[in-house]
């Protein structure tokens, strides 16, 4: 078994992160998993959340909206709908986040009235937005459902 995996974090505007880390805390739509040097391969959809990597030299977090995780034995590639370390998110950048959010909430809202499926998915990934807010100390102006 290896000590270490190649970790790679790309959202649409750039490469975030990249080299052999010990582990990393994925936040999955089914449920938060940690993936380690020689996991079984996945692919999975991520949730609003914190994206934990843990290397020889620390942990590194990322905030990330949405996208998937391609898992393999050697390694994790994240594709992120949007990502940005922790330590660079400000309430700004949370706010716009909040905003993408709550509009998606409401043209799903508008265009599936009456079909719970898709509008309580859109609610559960604001709802989220709001718990990863809460967490890292950022204020979510508690958007309304």
């Amino acid at each position: 078994m290896a000590d270490t995996m190649q970790f790679d974090l790309v959202s649409p505007e750039r490469q975030l992160a990249s080299g052999q880390v010990l582990s990393i805390e994925v936040p999955g739509s089914d449920g938060d998993m940690t993936v380690m040097p020689d996991h079984a391969a996945t692919i999975t959809t991520l949730r609003p959340g914190i994206l934990r990597v843990a290397g020889s030299d620390g942990t590194s977090e990322y905030v990330v909206t949405g996208g998937f995780a391609e898992i393999s034995p050697t390694g994790v590639t994240v594709l992120a709908e949007r990502a940005v370390a922790r330590g660079d998110m400000t309430q700004e950048t949370f706010d716009d986040m909040m905003k993408e959010a709550h509009s998606t909430y409401s043209t799903i809202r508008e265009t599936f009235k009456n079909e719970p499926g898709p509008v309580d998915d859109a609610a559960k990934l604001l709802a989220d937005m709001v718990a990863v807010g809460t967490h890292i100390g950022l204020d979510s102006k508690q958007a309304n459902l």
